[in-house]
């Protein structure tokens, strides 16, 4: 079937048709335009979606990435980061496979069709043309015949009118022939113009329209077959990426099968281990009879340990907490859900508020020198600002040998690379000896000489961690009670091993007494852990407080209180919302200001106000 024969008539049809089919390829093209565009939108999505929850560096998020499911987690964002990748291929490949190849072969096909049907008019133009001519001589040889008859007839009446002279006769006569001859050449001329638009007539309707029409349907057909091309190269190119993204959910599916729950649960042991042993009975100690008595064994201030001892007087025994319990303010807690101002003030007791400031200002002035009372306010200053001692001593031991292993770790990295540039240096030197034209050896002896100093100073580093972490390593077989006692302290700050000065005692109804009479001497032997911080002393009280609401106390350096509990308040509330309260001798921490209501004594504030200046 061929469009030349048989849409011979269809011109415009036709014409239609083509222009329809354009239509459509353009319609196509924008088609996979926004679907490339959908791509590129998907696939920066998903880049910043796994960047989003990648970790950052050098962070604390970036020590979490440790445990085998947050690995699979971090796995799962970078194959992610992959699978945008593909999407960002399959655009691509769209766009130079289909988009771009076929917006050429539009533009190619708009001017082939143009061509096209430029010939198709002019044919028709030129056919027009013949038949124009062929009316144009049909009419001239109809109107030459009719004046031929008009002049014969003419010519008959003048020769059967006696009354016309002959002249007149003869000239009708000639005229009649005359017009005779001139239809006889109008029909000669009627007859060639015929035949001749006869033949362009077969012409154009039998080679020249088929053969452009021909040419039509060809272009028309090859658009068609294009445009099936195209979409199966659409298809294709999905597919050709179906194994890379297959492949990226296998390794999704590998990360989450290399979860190992029980690998999570050791490691938290690793992190988290203190090397203390839990704590053991607490002996009963009788205080029913008014004598002298001695603290037993098992306390918290007993004796720990068969080496030195040294003798110390005091009232109530006070534990020595570890450093590292808690020294650092937590994190701002979350808005209390009621305003403090909303809960009323409960009377307050005069034991409660008065007598307890004026002991622990009498133990605070009088059992130390000053001089070592600023110490321990600059100390306890300084951890508060989260300036931890280079030995790590502010962690439980088994932290602090991890940290300590770590930082030899390091520091032998360090001086591994310092090596390797030294022995590049050597090499370069080397050659410069052997090839004077290459460079200078002496250019390379000050930063040769660089690298020896930085060696050294990081050996000495080496040697003085690893000296900590064989002091470290020595002591945790240790186990005495007294450690058990002190790591199952849940809240705690450094203080002294023993009160200095014991003029008070807590009586069972909360308040204190004085039983000066009753104290008696103590000793508390040390062991060598626990000598470095014998000097430290507890902060003063400068008010008391009543919890208003109960507050868990899980963050570090934060305690535990519970509603209606009367607590001392040893620093107020430097505006960041939170306030340091002492429960008792060994038991203090930070809670959030809104879940308390504070009492501050005057005196006791400014005292502590000025030791604060003299500090500084």
């Amino acid at each position: 079937m061929s469009w030349g024969t048989e849409l011979w008539d269809q011109f415009d049809n036709l014409e239609k048709h083509t222009q329809w089919g354009i239509d459509v390829l353009e319609k196509y093209i924008k088609f996979v335009k926004e679907r490339t565009e959908i791509e590129l939108s998907y696939a920066k999505q998903l880049r910043n979606l796994s960047k989003k929850y990648q970790p950052k560096k050098n962070s604390k998020e970036e020590e979490e990435y440790r445990y085998t499911s947050t690995k699979a987690f971090l796995a799962t964002l970078n194959e992610m980061n992959d699978y945008a990748g593909q999407h960002e291929v399959i655009s691509e490949n769209m766009t130079s496979l289909i988009t771009g190849e076929l917006t050429r072969y539009v533009q190619e096909l708009k001017q082939e069709r143009k061509s096209h049907f430029h010939d198709g008019r002019k044919a028709q133009q030129h056919i027009e043309t013949c038949w124009k001519q062929l009316e144009a001589s049909k009419r001239r040889f109809e109107r030459d015949c009719k004046e031929a008859d008009r002049a014969q007839q003419y010519f008959e009446k003048m020769d059967a009118d006696i009354n016309v002279t002959k002249a007149d006769v003869e000239k009708a006569r000639q005229q009649a022939q005359l017009r005779h001859q001139m239809a006889e050449d109008s029909k000669a001329e009627y007859c060639s113009t015929l035949q001749k638009f006869n033949s362009e007539q077969h012409d154009h309707y039998y080679t020249h329209i088929p053969n452009i029409f021909q040419k039509i349907q060809e272009m028309e057909e090859r658009r068609i077959v294009r445009i099936g091309e195209s979409m199966k190269t659409f298809a294709d190119v999905d597919r050709q990426v179906i194994p890379i993204i297959g492949k990226c959910l296998d390794e999704i599916t590998k990360a989450a099968e290399s979860i190992d729950h029980k690998n999570d649960s050791q490691m938290v042991i690793e992190a988290f281990k203190s090397g203390f042993e839990p704590p053991g009975d607490v002996d009963f100690e009788d205080f029913t009879q008014p004598m002298k008595r001695t603290v037993s064994e098992s306390s918290l201030s007993n004796s720990r340990g068969d080496g030195k001892s040294e003798p110390k007087f005091g009232g109530k025994s006070k534990g020595k907490l570890w450093p590292f319990i808690k020294k650092n303010k937590p994190p701002p807690p979350p808005p209390a859900s009621a305003s403090p101002s909303a809960v009323p003030n409960g009377p307050q007791s005069p034991k409660q508020q008065k007598e307890p400031l004026s002991h622990r200002f009498n133990e605070f002035m009088t059992s130390k020198p000053k001089i070592h009372c600023f110490r321990s306010l600059k100390r306890g200053l300084s951890l508060k600002l989260g300036a931890g001692p280079e030995d790590f001593s502010n962690l439980p031991p088994e932290q602090r040998r991890k940290k300590l292993q770590q930082k030899v770790d390091e520091l032998n990295k360090d001086i591994q690379k310092e090596m390797d540039q030294r022995d590049a240096l050597t090499k370069m030197k080397d050659v410069y000896i052997k090839n004077p034209q290459m460079g200078d050896p002496a250019s390379v002896d000050h930063r040769l000489a660089e690298l020896g100093q930085n060696i050294e100073k990081l050996r000495l580093e080496v040697q003085k961690f690893e000296g900590w972490l064989a002091e470290v390593e020595g002591r945790l077989p240790m186990r005495t009670e007294q450690a058990r006692r002190q790591s199952g302290l849940y809240e705690a700050q450094n203080t002294s091993a023993v009160n200095s000065c014991a003029q008070d005692r807590e009586s069972p109804d909360g308040s204190y007494t004085e039983e000066q009479s009753q104290e008696t001497e103590m000793k508390v032997p040390a062991t060598d852990f626990d000598d470095e911080f014998d000097d430290e002393e507890p902060l003063p009280t400068i008010g008391t407080c009543k919890a208003l609401y109960t507050f868990e106390g899980q963050n570090e350096g934060t305690i535990s209180v519970a509603e209606g509990e009367m607590l001392y308040v040893i620093e107020e509330d430097k505006g960041d919302g939170w306030t340091r309260i002492r429960r008792n001798e060994d038991e203090e921490g930070y809670v959030p200001t809104s879940y308390v209501e504070v009492y501050l004594d005057k005196n006791a504030k400014d005292v502590y106000k000025s030791l604060q200046k003299i500090s500084e």
